[in-house]
């Protein structure tokens, strides 16, 4: 199935047709994954709610700020 390269705004983009939609569910505002394998692109859901990556990164940053000391030392 061939799909062009469209103008979006400011942007560019690729519109999915319905069937394909309907086919594998998909909704506006779903995310997905794009995988660079070699020359070829490919699209797979995102397994990964964007609000519980926020939620992991939040996590991470406050652990680095509590043990930032030790990183440092590790760090040389």
């Amino acid at each position: 199935m061939n799909v062009t390269i469209r103008k979006i705004g400011n942007s560019e983009g690729v519109i999915l047709p319905k069937e394909v939609l309907d086919r594998h569910n998909l909704r506006a505002g779903d995310t997905l994954l794009l995988i660079e394998d070699g020359d070829e692109l490919k699209l797979r859901r995102s397994s990964e709610d964007p609000e519980a990556f926020e939620k992991k990164m939040q996590i991470a940053r406050e652990r680095m700020k509590k043990y930032e000391t030790a990183y440092r030392v590790l760090a040389r």
